[in-house]
């Protein structure tokens, strides 16, 4: 064989060799749109479990995955608008979090891109979303991390915590779409422990002060801070405010505690968004949300703040000492 044509041949050869890898290359880079109620300065930590979840598939952002953010600001009315951009964007899967609002006005924008959801305490089939909880049928699928679901036993443990608490407060954002269902379960849940009990609204930081001013005029005993991802943007300004009037208070996220409130109980919201991040890459992968069950939080997690506990002059049971999952100093 004659040296050109070796030269050729080994040419060719590698030039073959690199063909997968240039056609690799030009394959177009996959964009998911995350859809979140919120800002991103609150909850940078809540994408970083997302984008956890994605890894585990096989995802990392700008290296083989592009990521669409559109944040709401607390302003719901602005959710469609954004959900529809991103339906313009292509995206290849829609990750609607923060509450119920984003994963509807993902539904509503796109009856063909998958959407992912995370809300919590969610009636997915009622609201329209799926078909049923096992087998969502359609474009959508989700995760539920049944927040307000554990409020009877938040009250439980408030009561536990502050044995002698006869009045109890509670603040929900009246915004917020299972608003009333957490106004009722408080309701009844005060009922069987027979305490008596105060429900006040707030859907800004302003009305944070006004809440607990009327609070200590009405003269509560301990409070329980609703679900909602508002709140959860504002945790510690809330903290600080039931602090500043030295109100035991319980809430439904450990992040919370994590702030300096007293108390939290609830499921963990970054292996929540997590598991919505692990969905989302599954999708990606060619799997259906037609047949991806919608999870469901089944642990719930208590956290105790001693420092809190102790300002407040509060000795905290042996019981619930023993019950903690996490105990802060």
């Amino acid at each position: 064989m004659s040296l050109k044509r070796r030269e050729f041949i080994t040419l060719l050869g590698g030039a073959t060799a690199a063909w997968p890898l240039a056609a690799r290359a030009q394959q177009p880079m996959p964009v998911i749109g995350f859809l979140n109620t919120q800002s991103p300065d609150v909850f940078s930590y809540l994408v970083t479990g997302f984008r956890k979840g994605l890894r585990e598939t096989g995802y990392v952002e700008g290296d083989n995955l592009s990521i669409e953010y559109r944040w709401a600001e607390n302003q719901y009315d602005r959710l469609p608008a954004l959900a529809a951009d991103l339906v313009r964007r292509q995206v290849s899967v829609i990750a609607a979090t923060g509450g119920s609002v984003s994963a509807l006005a993902a539904k509503a924008a796109t009856g063909t891109i998958p959407i992912v959801f995370l809300a919590g305490d969610l009636d997915a089939v009622q609201a329209g979303l799926v078909a049923s909880i096992k087998r969502p049928g359609g474009n959508v699928t989700g995760v539920i991390p049944l927040i307000s679901v554990s409020g009877q036993k938040r009250l439980e443990l408030l009561h536990e915590m502050v044995p002698k608490a006869a009045v109890i407060g509670m603040l929900v954002n009246p915004d917020f779409p299972d608003a009333d269902m957490q106004s009722r379960d408080l309701r009844e849940a005060a009922l069987n422990l027979g305490l008596q009990h105060h429900i006040l609204s707030a859907s800004s930081e302003p009305q944070f002060d006004t809440a607990f001013a009327m609070f200590r005029a009405r003269q509560i005993d301990a409070l329980l801070i609703g679900n909602d991802a508002f709140f959860n943007s504002r945790r510690s300004q809330l903290v600080a405010l039931a602090a500043r009037y030295g109100i035991p208070a319980i809430y439904p996220l450990r992040e919370f505690a994590e702030a300096g409130g007293l108390m939290s109980y609830g499921p963990s919201l970054v292996d929540a968004y997590r598991q919505a991040g692990i969905y989302t890459g599954r999708i990606l992968k060619g799997d259906r949300p037609a047949d991806l069950p919608v999870m469901q939080s089944s642990r719930f997690e208590l956290v105790i703040n001693l420092k809190t506990a102790s300002a407040l002059g509060l000795d905290i049971p042996l019981k619930l000492h023993a019950f903690a999952d996490a105990v802060i100093e």
